[in-house]
């Protein structure tokens, strides 16, 4: 028996973490007990004395063992499960711990990616490391660079041993730091941001490309297409991995075709098409920073005379396209999350199928609709109802030749639904 504190479940609270949901909520526990003055003792969550960021171990009301977590009561979700195992033989070595979760996703990783690719190498609690991202970025240069960020307690308090597992498996050229997202906030953690590890030399990273300090931009290479990431300011880690297996897809239907490539972001889908052989690529972007980005991507690969970048709102765009009579030979629609709470799921439901109609009106008949949604709120049954319905009101019917979702490096866990989070729906429109 060890001296790790234990929490119980609320009578039958406990199914969802026995089927592999990864938090256990404060109003779930029903009282903890810990050890303190060489006695057990028992109390509410709330007036336990119990430290934040300690280890505990999670049980059900009749007494069976779950799992180990690490409590941490500013936050709604009080536990975040780390492990199967009792507490005990997981700090019994907290570093060789986490080298071999560390070490176990990056080899899952080598089944589906080489040494050059950039990939998410952590997706937190869908690789056994809650609230922990990793992505993985390699430069044209072989250069590998890590982007962090730690937004959980649970992941926070072994800050140190993770730092040093990722180095031994990775060895990083670089690692920077992007935890200046408002989620840490709600975790009792300040924001920050910067380099832990910071690059060897300082020549200049814009100048070369190559990933030295100074700029922390780098140029990575992704199904042939060059682009470049920003590190320090680029949205959340810098860039998008999830979807590159759906890009290199998008692709395969533009040769010799029109393209509107709406909500680009970096551009990378509209380059992957005008790498392709399309005839014309259109990439739209409300914020002029993207479409800078954009235009910087498109010289890279020397992609001036098929593709050009426009600031616009995708929805004022989409209305003035088809009072113009515009037409497409495809559409591809990768907008940012509509929604990120339950209660808004409504309201982007309206926005979701405004852009997809319009999209289906603009389309020359046969043509290609690749429409995205990131929202884990807006689930699959929600997202292909919406198409059907888009079809509806457009008074289009829609063949949907693929379903397809994040790549091997964004893997789904079980009894983690919010995991499944990217849904991209290859379609026809007829």
């Amino acid at each position: 028996m060890n001296n790790f504190a234990r929490v119980f479940f609320k009578a039958k609270e406990e199914n969802e973490v026995a089927q592999g949901f990864p938090w256990v909520f404060d109003n779930e526990i029903a009282f903890v007990k810990y050890f303190e003055n060489e006695g057990w003792k028992q109390a509410s969550l709330k007036d336990c004395n119990v430290k934040d960021g300690s280890g505990v171990e999670v049980y059900t009301k009749a007494g069976g063992f779950l799992g180990t977590g690490i409590i941490n009561r500013a936050s709604k979700i009080t536990v975040r499960m780390i492990g199967s195992e009792h507490a005990d033989k997981i700090f019994e070595d907290t570093q060789e711990y986490w080298y071999k979760k560390i070490s176990d996703a990056y080899n899952v990783r080598q089944l589906n990616y080489s040494k050059e690719d950039s990939y998410r190498l952590i997706f937190g609690e869908a690789d056994f490391v809650p609230g922990l991202i990793v992505e993985r970025y390699c430069t044209e240069d072989k250069k590998v660079y890590l982007v962090v960020q730690f937004l959980a307690l649970s992941c926070e308090v072994f800050r140190k041993e993770i730092i040093a597992a990722l180095k031994k498996v990775c060895e990083p050229y670089g690692i920077y730091e992007r935890s200046d997202a408002a989620v840490r906030e709600k975790e009792g953690l300040e924001q920050k941001a910067g380099w832990i590890l910071e690059p060897h030399h300082k020549s200049g990273l814009a100048g070369n490309g190559n990933g030295d300090a100074g700029t922390e931009s780098i140029i990575i290479v992704e199904n042939g297409i060059k682009l470049k990431v920003d590190l320090a300011n680029g949205q959340k880690t810098g860039y998008f991995l999830d979807q590159k297996f759906n890009r290199r897809v998008a692709a395969s239907y533009c040769h010799g075709k029109k393209v509107l490539d709406a909500f680009t972001h970096t551009g990378a889908f509209g380059l992957n098409c005008a790498k392709a052989g399309a005839k014309e690529v259109i990439s739209v972007d409300i914020s002029p920073e993207a479409v800078e980005l954009v235009n910087e991507n498109i010289k890279l690969n020397g992609l001036s005379k098929t593709m050009r970048a426009e600031c616009a709102d995708v929805f004022d765009l989409l209305k003035k396209y088809e009072a113009d009579g515009e037409k497409f030979d495809v559409i591809i629609l990768d907008p940012p999350a509509f929604t990120k709470s339950i209660k808004m799921i409504k309201k982007a439901y309206g926005g979701y199928k405004e852009i997809n109609l319009r999209a289906m009106r603009l389309l020359n008949e046969g043509g290609i609709l690749i429409t995205c949604s990131c929202s884990y709120f807006f689930d699959p049954n929600t997202f292909y109802s919406m198409i059907m319905h888009a079809a509806m009101d457009s008074h289009k019917r829609v063949q949907i030749l693929e379903k397809r979702g994040a790549g091997p490096d964004h893997p789904v866990l079980a009894g983690y639904p919010k995991s499944e989070y990217l849904k991209c729906a290859i379609t026809r429109v007829i």
